[in-house]
């Protein structure tokens, strides 16, 4: 995957909440436009080092419009900027979702990852193991 240019979605590769809408999105997104690779992976973590993110904290994800650069956007205005990459509906979501101030957004993201393990689970992160097999070739490890 040296290739893979952007743009990239970093999620929490042990969340149940976050791989099923990782899975969800990588159906949506027909253009196959975003690739995906959970934080705790080593692709993820080089990029959080390059960016000067923490390499610990799982609460965030966050959305690289380029592979090579340090350029991100974090919580919900990575969702806005991924789900705006879809197109048609997913855009026009996105530009709902943008209206609302971003403190009030990122409140509610912080909250539901709170308790996102307890209500949704947490699975074991395997190196390698994409969150959707069907779509293997967009998932980084």
């Amino acid at each position: 995957m040296d290739d893979v240019r952007g743009p990239i979605l970093l999620y929490d590769g042990e969340c149940g909440l976050c791989r099923a809408l990782v899975r969800r999105l990588a159906r949506a997104d027909r253009r196959a436009s975003l690739h995906y690779a959970p934080l705790q992976g080593a692709f993820a973590q080089a990029a959080l080092r390059r960016c000067g993110l923490p390499t610990e904290d799982f609460d965030s994800l966050v959305f690289l419009p380029e592979a090579e650069r340090a350029e991100f956007h974090l919580r919900t205005a990575g969702v806005i900027a991924a789900l705006a990459r879809l197109g048609g509906l997913w855009r026009f979501a996105a530009r709902v979702m943008a209206v609302v101030p971003g403190a009030w957004r990122d409140a509610i993201y912080k909250g539901v990852a709170r308790v996102r393990y307890r209500i949704f689970g947490r699975v074991e992160y395997r190196a390698g193991e994409p969150a959707d097999p069907t779509r293997a070739e967009r998932f980084l490890s």
